[in-house]
């Protein structure tokens, strides 16, 4: 791993991976989730079809849906990981309808709720940068700034937040981002 892929933050560690979100073993992986919780395509689909039916039946009993820019958190079902945490970001219209404040609120959900479970290591995709169509080079430092915030929290369990995505130019645009920061 190229030391530009990495910062340490606080007492922590945040990491850009190319990866299969579904395949690390972390205390809890972020799922980019709609607001519905009715499951889907991209990484939404991909936990939910690694993870096993009990994710969804969880969701189902527990909640009626999420608003976009919150989170909610299941247990992992066949998953590496002890938590998955629903994260619903927002569909990109033009910028000027609050989505930027959208998706840094839906990362901060996520990483408090991963807060308050203990959970040490986290992994997140880029969310709402797939078919919510929000433009990865502007997704890309609200999602690292959020991590950077959650890490250096005073007394946050969280030490490592990977960013873990799955297509090379992604990578390299978090990694652009990254060596902005």
């Amino acid at each position: 791993m190229a030391e530009t892929d990495q910062r340490v933050v606080g007492s922590g560690r945040l990491r850009l991976q190319r990866a299969d979100i579904t395949t690390l073993e972390v205390d809890a992986i972020v799922n980019a989730a709609n607001a519905s919780l009715a499951g889907g395509g991209g990484v939404d689909g991909a936990i939910h079809r690694a993870g096993g039916p009990e994710i969804m039946s969880e969701l189902r009993r527990r909640y009626q849906g999420c608003p976009t820019g919150s989170a909610v958190v299941t247990g992992a079902g066949r998953l590496r990981a002890r938590h998955v945490i629903h994260a619903v970001g927002p569909r990109w219209r033009d910028g000027e309808h609050g989505e930027p404040e959208q998706l840094r609120s839906a990362y901060r959900a996520a990483f408090a709720l991963a807060a308050d479970c203990g959970c040490a290591t986290v992994a997140s995709p880029s969310i709402s940068t797939g078919i919510y169509g929000f433009p990865i080079d502007l997704a890309a430092p609200i999602a690292l700034g959020e991590a950077s915030q959650a890490l250096a929290e005073p007394a946050t369990p969280l030490r490592e937040i990977v960013y873990a995505l799955f297509a090379e130019t992604d990578l390299a645009c978090f990694a652009t981002a990254l060596a902005g920061m």
